[in-house]
């Protein structure tokens, strides 16, 4: 029997050139721009859903509440994603709460528009389904991740993967408000273990602080070590 193993982290081969907000302007979508304040709601769990937001700038967190109030993170996004989109399958309402981690711009399109659009632009809705098949893999690895590997190797891929490795020539600097608590949330874990691992990977040189957090390449090692 074949063994299960966990989630890589692949290279793209290329960054997209798409830019959301020429072709919003040259295809004369209706949107609105909003501005919004590090730690501000954009939506809440149970609000209705009637928006499906484009991330021009910044950072939004994607949080859910079961029943007895615990909280867990299921994601974080940064510029040139959408959040939101579950507005487009007909759920009448906000399946998690969208709250900025950085001050972050926003372009926000309704979604009897967002339809339009997608039904009459090609060039929007091939962007689109890319995005979602994209998002759909990274949930099932995310799934994978969670049963199978140690909270070490899901704290380092949650690093990589929030880096942005692969997708630029070297990763960008982590954001500075991305808390440890907000880490433990993402991979199922206490925040002692978070900080006893971040400061393991520091001493092994794999991450270092300077104001903010900056990710080495060489942090996949622990990704990838059986």
């Amino acid at each position: 029997m074949g063994r299960i193993s966990g989630p890589t982290i692949r290279k793209s081969q290329r960054k997209s050139t798409f830019d959301a907000q020429a072709f919003f302007d040259s295809a004369g979508v209706s949107r609105t721009v909003a501005e919004v304040r590090r730690s501000e709601p954009i939506f809440r769990q149970g609000d209705p859903s009637k928006h499906i937001y484009y991330i021009q700038k910044g950072s939004v967190k994607l949080s859910v509440l079961n029943h007895f109030g615990k909280e867990a993170v299921v994601g974080v996004l940064g510029p040139d994603q959408f959040f939101g989109e579950g507005c487009l399958t007909g759920s009448p309402v906000r399946m998690a709460t969208a709250t900025a981690v950085t001050p972050s711009r926003l372009l926000a399109i309704e979604k009897e528009e967002m339809i339009r659009a997608l039904h009459v632009e090609h060039t929007l809705s091939d962007r689109f389904i890319s995005y979602i098949l994209a998002r759909s893999i990274r949930l099932e690895e995310d799934l994978v991740d969670q049963l199978f590997n140690s909270s070490e190797k899901r704290l380092a891929r949650t690093l990589l993967l929030l880096a942005q490795y692969g997708k630029q020539g070297e990763p960008q600097k982590m954001l500075p408000k991305v808390t440890q608590g907000m880490l433990a949330e993402m991979i199922g874990t206490t925040r002692s273990r978070v900080n006893f691992f971040m400061n393991k990977f520091r001493k092994l040189g794999f991450i270092k602080y300077n104001g903010e957090l900056h990710i080495n390449d060489s942090l996949l090692s622990i990704v990838l070590h059986d």
